[in-house]
């Protein structure tokens, strides 16, 4: 296969400023990497904090993207994981460094020199990528390319988030249902869980939305839930929604924070933490985790709903994310020239 010099791609060159479209050198695999010819990456969340200037520290200029479903080009020296022309996924954790106390401890979501993938290095929103292929994951076949792409950190980050919530929940409250949201509830419902559902004040679109994928309940997010719950997980970066979710669940119940960045939270009273109630953030994922969520995700089975975008409209994409305009996930389709 005769590769390209040169690719399309949509670069960050400063906080706060669109992405601009660009033509730069494809890049060289190198030792224990693969070169994947981009097919879908999924819009994050966290691809806005970094545009907005809420995660300080992006090597720039940038491709973002770090939910990238390609299919492998070329390899670098010592790789051989993956067979050319296999299709793979690569997510936000990009490699660690393997020997801090963290991934001694088998804890390599908290490694002290991570390398995340749209962020330290560039990601999919291009036509080609570079990733560590021990960080890279075999796809489900029963996914197309923009379906799978939001598995890669809606699904692999919101399964971290569900499973943090620990065992014996029966009602779980999610608030904020977009990408990881509607993935989460499916999983919950195959698991015999009651799914309640919580979107801004007065969404009835998104509302109907968490209906569809299985919750049993849907409401403001300033509005109490019919029970108790056993649990609660927070994908919304809205710091207000953590003292929400405290008022509903029980006692000994848990609130986790599934996003990267939040909102300051405002102060409460003790009494909405008594009783044991917890609280928790959730960083990053596991490779166990990724190996984990698909091989589960076929099973339930977990069908992802997705708005695609071409590639040169990916500040369309961002724009409605962040107003909220999105129900599901976003996900850029990459189309050469060459399959025009």
């Amino acid at each position: 296969m005769t590769l390209p010099k040169t690719m399309k791609a949509m670069l960050l060159d400063t906080p706060r400023t669109p992405l601009r479209p660009a033509e730069i050198p494809v890049p060289t695999p190198g030792p224990r990497q693969a070169l994947l010819k981009v097919r879908a990456c999924g819009v994050c969340h966290t691809d806005l904090h970094i545009v907005d200037g809420e995660l300080t520290e992006p090597k720039l200029p940038l491709v973002l993207g770090h939910q990238i479903v390609g299919t492998v080009a070329a390899a670098g020296e010592g790789s051989g994981r993956f067979r050319t022309g296999e299709r793979v996924g690569v997510p936000w954790l990009g490699s660690t460094d393997g020997t801090c106390p963290a991934c001694v401890r088998g804890q390599e979501n908290l490694c002290d020199h991570p390398i995340f993938t749209g962020y330290h290095v560039d990601g999919g929103f291009a036509e080609y990528a570079v990733a560590d292929e021990r960080f890279c994951f075999p796809l489900p076949e029963t996914y197309s390319d923009a379906e799978a792409a939001p598995l890669l950190c809606a699904g692999l980050i919101g399964y971290r988030t569900y499973r943090m919530a620990g065992e014996g929940v029966e009602k779980l409250g999610i608030y904020g249902f977009g990408a990881a949201a509607h993935i989460v509830a499916q999983i919950a419902k195959f698991e015999g869980k009651k799914v309640y559902a919580f979107t801004r004040p007065g969404d009835r679109e998104a509302q109907a939305f968490a209906l569809r994928h299985g919750a049993d309940w849907a409401g403001d997010s300033t509005a109490p839930p019919p029970q108790l719950l056993d649990a609660a997980l927070i994908f919304a970066p809205v710091g207000a929604l953590v003292v929400e979710a405290l008022k509903a669940v029980r006692k000994g119940g848990a609130v986790v924070c599934g996003g990267i960045h939040m909102s300051d939270i405002p102060s409460f009273p003790y009494s909405l933490l008594w009783e044991e109630r917890l609280v928790r953030s959730v960083a990053n994922l596991t490779r166990r985790d990724g190996g984990e969520f698909l091989a589960l995700a076929p099973r339930v089975p977990v069908r992802t709903e997705v708005t695609t975008f071409a590639l040169a409209e990916v500040n369309t994409a961002l724009d409605r994310l962040r107003s909220g305009q999105l129900t599901g996930a976003a996900v850029v389709v990459i189309e050469s020239e060459l399959e025009k």
